[in-house]
């Protein structure tokens, strides 16, 4: 069992992201209509979204703005005491903090930390937030992909050891990895909730955002999805898949929305909460790492990926990685 640093915010799990989006009508056809979000609150400039299975306000807000971008991604904790110890912790590293009081922020989450960590990311840290209508029996409001819920976020970020260093002091666990030859580390799954990730890294110019993992329940939603928006001629909305990951499991399906913001519809991932669950790692020269069936990946999704905002709204600076994954490969990913 990973510990975390004795300072540290107890994390309960990926919670919501935030994202800026040019046109929200268009957003609100994506997200909604097509993969099968529940609006839970809707304002002239705002969109508060869950799946079926969730019983939060939110785990996706969509807001206008003039740059498609990531605004923040939050993370739960445990006890409002561990908002607190969020702000300490990250005031010790010598991060930008800002204190967001109930209203002042999100529509439905109460009293947060936004800080900027030390990968560059925006990142909301909080504990009460308003609950929903259980909808996870109501079949009849079930529509496009059927969302169930949020399962992870995944960043770019140019230095894996870094972030993995991060997040291990924040007490999460690691399912598998891509390595090199001499361990060099490439990309790594990191978890609180009891599945595979919560968060993951993808080793590219950051920080910036690769893409938000939302699950659905069966592999035939995964399909649907797909055949959702070939059957009403916007198959060009599909990145990439269906396919099988190899890291995971996972079935797969990869879109862009209207602004290139990158979802992964994703299923069948599996358990790991056993206290002495072990690392499983993938060799960078593995074509079945990236997709388990050897099919290939195409270059946008390596390259492509969402820029962030800093807390005064401004975007991020971006720096390059040192190592590409794609190029060390060979074989299935048609890169390098």
């Amino acid at each position: 069992m990973t510990r975390a640093h004795p300072d540290a915010p107890d994390v309960v799990r990926s919670a919501y992201a935030q994202l800026a989006v040019t046109d929200l009508a268009a957003s609100r056809w994506f997200w909604v209509d097509m993969l099968g979000f529940h609006v839970q609150y809707e304002d002239a400039g705002t969109l508060c979204l869950r799946g079926t299975d969730e019983l939060t306000h939110h785990s996706l807000v969509l807001r206008r703005g003039d740059l498609a971008a990531l605004d923040h991604i939050a993370y739960r904790v445990r006890t409002p005491e561990d908002v607190d110890k969020a702000e300490k912790f990250f005031t010790g590293l010598g991060r930008p903090v800002r204190r967001v009081q109930k209203g002042d922020g999100t529509p439905g989450v109460g009293d947060a930390v936004r800080v900027i960590d030390p990968l560059g990311f925006p990142v909301e840290f909080f504990h009460d937030i308003e609950h929903a209508e259980r909808l996870i029996q109501r079949y009849d409001l079930r529509h496009g992909a059927e969302i169930a819920r949020l399962d992870h976020f995944n960043i770019c970020t140019p230095d894996i050891p870094a972030a993995y260093a991060h997040y291990k002091s924040l007490g999460f666990g690691c399912s598998e990895t891509i390595e090199g030859d001499e361990h060099e580390l490439y990309a790594a799954w990191m978890y609180r909730k009891q599945t595979v990730h919560d968060v993951a890294f993808t080793c590219g110019a950051g920080p910036r955002l690769h893409h938000l993992g939302v699950a659905t329940h069966e592999s035939h939603q995964v399909l649907r999805a797909a055949d959702l928006f070939g059957s009403i001629r916007k198959e060009h909305h599909i990145e990439r898949g269906p396919g099988r990951h190899g890291v995971s499991n996972a079935f797969y399906l990869y879109l862009r929305d209207p602004d290139g913001h990158r979802v992964e519809i994703y299923t069948s991932d599996y358990y790991t909460g056993d206290p002495d669950h072990e690392t499983y790692r993938w060799n960078v020269h593995d074509d079945r790492r990236r997709d388990f069936w050897g099919n290939a990946v195409i270059e946008s999704w390596y390259k492509e990926a969402t820029p962030v905002l800093g807390l005064d709204g401004s975007p991020q600076l971006v720096s390059d990685a040192v190592l590409d994954e794609s190029a060390a490969q060979v074989g299935a990913d048609g890169l390098g």
